[in-house]
């Protein structure tokens, strides 16, 4: 039986990242002119189709960028590979609107190709000398000519927490958002923490809200840029939030009917708005309102 979707973004339909090639030269030329590419601009956004799709483009079609494109790895026998082109004419797609447009291969291949393409473009050099990286193992190395030392893509772990204190949600809004949207809280972890020492710091430090025990549910890359949110639900004590930290501007309790009616659509002017559903953020939500349903979506 398959797999249920996820109910979030950037997840189902990944590649096999077919690790195994990154070096054989030989192999990825052989592949490379049936090979689907995607390409990039420096802003991260994808050339995409007239109608906004993801365009079919093969390696085949753009001959010139086999050496320095990503592999990506393999969907069956094709390989999937993305690589930076600025000169190419066409409607330029960004990872938001293709999560929400895209089928879910495709966008899921594109969040990976922006984030490693985003390191590579802001690692160009060796943080310890200075030297210029080269690239290697198909774009996923890249080795400094100075001093030899070999630097790899990273990810930047992160929490994003459900906060409840049995009867209601805690949630919080910054100050850029559309007006009356609210979302769980989130951090990243810092050195030499545990991933619960990062719930229970960082829900205290953006709300003086005081966390009792969480536990661990589900985890979604975001390549916003570089990013891996680490979903959890917390029991917290029922203390009057308040917005402490500099990236909110409000934090407070939210009841099960105003959720509930937001998670309907029935917001009316005034009622609460909520995360959009390709975000770990709003599933994280629809598990505190119902964990059986949000489980199975």
């Amino acid at each position: 039986m398959a797999d249920a979707p996820s109910p979030f973004a950037f997840v189902d339909g990944g590649l096999d990242r077919a690790e195994h090639l990154r070096n054989d030269s030989a192999r990825l030329a052989a592949l490379w002119p049936q090979a689907r590419l995607l390409l990039l601009d420096g802003e991260g956004r994808a050339l995409g189709d007239a109608e906004g799709g993801p365009l079919p483009l093969t390696g085949a079609q753009r001959p010139q960028l086999a050496d320095a494109a990503l592999l990506l790895g393999l969907h069956g026998e094709q390989a999937w590979f993305a690589a930076v082109d600025e000169g190419e004419a066409g409607p330029r797609i960004d990872l938001r609107t293709a999560a929400a447009a895209w089928p879910a291969g495709a966008a899921t291949a594109f969040a990976q190709a922006r984030a490693v393409l985003h390191w590579r473009a802001r690692h160009r050099h060796c943080g310890a000398c200075g030297g210029v990286l080269r690239f290697g193992r198909a774009g996923w190395l890249g080795h400094c000519a100075g001093c030899g030392l070999e630097h790899y893509p990273r990810t930047d772990p992160a929490v994003i927490v459900a906060v409840s204190d049995g009867q209601r949600l805690l949630l919080g809004r910054q100050a850029n958002w559309p007006p009356r949207r609210y979302s769980t809280l989130a951090g990243f972890v810092e050195p030499g923490e545990t991933l619960e020492q990062t719930v229970v710091r960082e829900v205290f430090e953006e709300s003086a809200v005081r966390v009792r025990s969480c536990r661990y549910l589900a985890s979604q890359p975001w390549p916003f840029p570089s990013s891996l949110m680490l979903g959890f639900y917390a029991e917290a004590e029922p203390d009057t939030p308040v917005a402490a930290d500099e990236e909110l501007e409000d934090a407070r309790w939210f009841t099960r009917e105003e959720v509930g009616a937001a998670l309907r659509g029935e917001t009316g002017e005034q009622g609460l708005l909520l995360s959009p559903r390709l975000s770990i953020s709003r599933w994280l939500i629809e598990y505190w309102y119902d964990p059986a349903g949000a489980s199975s979506s």
